[in-house]
């Protein structure tokens, strides 16, 4: 599918891996939406790509519909939304203190699997009333995993829950939405260079990287972006999760 002139939405594109899926769609040619719960954060990004900038928390179903209603405003319909929002926050099921606070785990769980929901099922409505292109597509919404859905670490209990929900949400969604042309794919992206690996320690940092076997460093956005790319020109991608990760399977802790 070619993004010239069409719409796209990135959701957490104030930063890290969304912030540069949205420069590459930019520059790509694609009109981009930044969604972002910081909008300082998405005026930033959008304002130097040409973009829209839209405040928007992907757990709401308020603030998600006003989100791509606005976007749609300005921009038409999207073929491509890029789910990039969520949170990475580290507990053990049981720790020092006790048991994890249940609404710690219930937030991770909102923010990163029914965040991703709640946009893909917006976003795919809109998709299925745009005309479909010579391949008979319609739209391609792309989610974040990560390899924590299959490799999860002590600590990733919530973190990893989520990621496994939206990589176990591929397929479904796929299937469903093959009768309109809606591919579905999801990234599971190693350790990638965001600001929360980046704001670590250097010695922690060098430390992690060096567990990558090869190449043996974080993962860049742009790597990120050029995977969400190589998806839309080849439309025989659908229904799967694709590890992003320089070979890493992370141990136990």
């Amino acid at each position: 599918m070619d993004i010239k002139g069409q719409a796209a939405i990135v959701t957490g594109g104030g930063s890290g891996l969304g912030e540069g899926t949205a420069r590459a769609l930019a520059a790509a040619g694609a009109k981009v939406a930044v969604l972002d719960i910081n909008h300082e954060a998405a005026a930033r990004v959008a304002g130097e790509i040409g973009g829209l900038a839209i405040a928007c928390d992907v757990a709401s179903a308020a603030s998600a519909e006003a989100a791509i209603a606005t976007a749609r405003s300005a921009h038409g319909a999207a073929r491509l939304l890029v789910n990039c929002a969520g949170i990475a926050p580290a507990a053990r099921i049981v720790g020092k203190d006790g048991p994890m606070a249940l609404d710690a785990f219930r937030r991770t769980i909102e923010i990163n699997l029914i965040g991703t929901f709640n946009m893909m099922r917006l976003a795919a409505s809109d998709m299925q009333t745009l005309a479909p292109n010579a391949d008979g597509e319609r739209g391609l919404i792309v989610m974040t995993a990560s390899v924590a859905a299959f490799d999860g670490q002590i600590g990733q209990a919530g973190y990893a829950a989520s990621k496994g929900g939206v990589a176990a949400l591929t397929l479904p969604a796929a299937r469903e939405f093959a009768k309109t042309g809606i591919r579905v794919m999801s990234i599971a992206p190693g350790l990638f260079g965001t600001p929360m690996l980046l704001g670590m320690p250097q010695a922690l940092q060098d430390s992690l990287a060096s567990q990558v076997p090869f190449p043996t460093r974080f993962g860049r956005p742009d790597e990120y972006a050029a995977l969400v790319l190589h998806m839309l020109a080849n439309p025989m991608l659908n229904g799967e999760t694709i590890r992003l990760d320089g070979a890493i399977r992370m141990g136990p802790k």
